[in-house]
């Protein structure tokens, strides 16, 4: 009884240590509004690569002593890479919110030659500025909130039903996008939502009433892709297949399910520092990785690397066709590749409680 009173309700989880998540939490949302979101999410990679690294050390050359087996990998992967200090839900979440905030609040601050509204900005680092880092750090508490509810109730049969994570990176920026006054989807300048024609003829975008346009929509494209660089149908069909495999193939060979997924995260360093046309792919090497783990008991090795590569393109164009409907056409980051993991994964997650998959990755 003593215990129970002790626990936090719904999430099973003792107050003490729920109290010491949701503090680093605030930490590590102010985290990623200072660094900026990307490159906050870039930092996840590296810490997962290190972790997946720590976890493939421990299975394939020898047990650490005093260390139960995957206990350490555990702790830097799942603690840290997806926890409260860099977890895309935490450190990421509060980078875009950051990003939200400040594209209302500071339009001055958009640097010359930003085309889109400042703020989908999420390479800009806020540096020490205390309402932007207090902006970060209270979307780092909603998505510990968030994740932590959504884990403890979406769940069948001890199966998760889609990625938690991902899941809160995605109504973390809706949350955001109420909060600010931004549209939740936004009016197309073209014939659908699904419409990139007006960015391809490089339309600015014009007052609904035919008036002047707000100062902080001024010199802004009428539609904004999320990749100019990674929107084409094709395009998106080609590394979805490219990547997929890859991650399919890393899985194979290593157990990691992750790896693939740090290497794609670790890989936006260079589309952060500038390298034109740098793919976008975590989304990708991740649900091929699940593709793998999911054929693989039942087709064997090289089916399931087809497999990761079918997985793959699809993961690749759901990002593709929910970046269209809800990133282009309103002024904040909603992140295509996350909406992409949550409906992967949920698919993932209700066939195999439906026994038609013999397994659900790594939900």
């Amino acid at each position: 009884m003593y215990e129970t009173v002790l626990q936090v309700p719904v999430i099973g989880m003792e107050w003490e240590q729920f109290a010491l998540l949701v503090i680093t939490a605030m930490a590590g949302g102010a985290f990623g509004a200072a660094l900026g979101a990307l490159p906050a999410f870039i930092f996840t990679g590296f810490v997962v690569f290190l972790g997946e690294g720590l976890a493939i050390l421990q299975r394939e050359v020898m047990d650490l002593p005093a260390i139960g087996q995957g206990e350490l990998a555990a702790g830097v992967t799942g603690v840290i890479g997806f926890g409260a200090v860099t977890g895309p839900h935490i450190a990421f979440a509060g980078g875009v919110a950051a990003s939200a905030y400040a594209g209302k609040k500071y339009p001055e601050m958009e640097p010359e030659g930003w085309d889109y509204h400042f703020g989908k900005n999420i390479l800009y680092a806020f540096g020490t500025k205390p309402d932007i880092l207090a902006v970060g750090a209270v979307f780092g508490v909603v998505g510990v909130v968030i994740n932590q509810l959504s884990a403890a109730v979406l769940v069948v049969g001890g199966t998760g039903v889609t990625d938690s994570i991902a899941l809160t990176v995605v109504a973390s920026a809706f949350i955001a996008r109420i909060v600010f006054g931004y549209p939740i989807v936004g009016r197309s300048a073209g014939g659908s939502l699904l419409d990139m024609s007006p960015f391809e003829r490089e339309e600015p975008r014009v007052a609904t009433d035919g008036g002047e346009v707000p100062e902080e929509h001024a010199g802004r494209l009428a539609t904004e892709p999320w990749l100019p660089h990674q929107y084409k149908w094709s395009g998106v069909t080609a590394i979805g297949l490219v990547g997929g495999i890859l991650g399919g193939y890393i899985w194979i060979q290593t157990g990691s399910i992750f790896m693939g997924y740090a290497i794609s995260a670790m890989s936006l360093l260079f589309l952060n520092l500038g390298v034109e046309k740098i793919p976008v792919t975590h989304h990708i090497t991740l649900v091929g990785a699940v593709g793998a783990v999911v054929v693989a008991p039942v087709a064997g090795s090289v089916v399931a690397l087809l497999a990761a590569g079918v997985f793959g393109a699809v993961s690749g164009l759901l990002g593709e066709v929910t970046q269209r409907i809800f990133y282009a056409h309103s002024g904040t980051h909603v992140d295509p590749p996350a909406m992409a993991i949550a409906l992967a994964m949920l698919v993932v997650g209700i066939l195999a409680i439906l026994g038609v998959l013999p397994n659900a990755g790594y939900l």
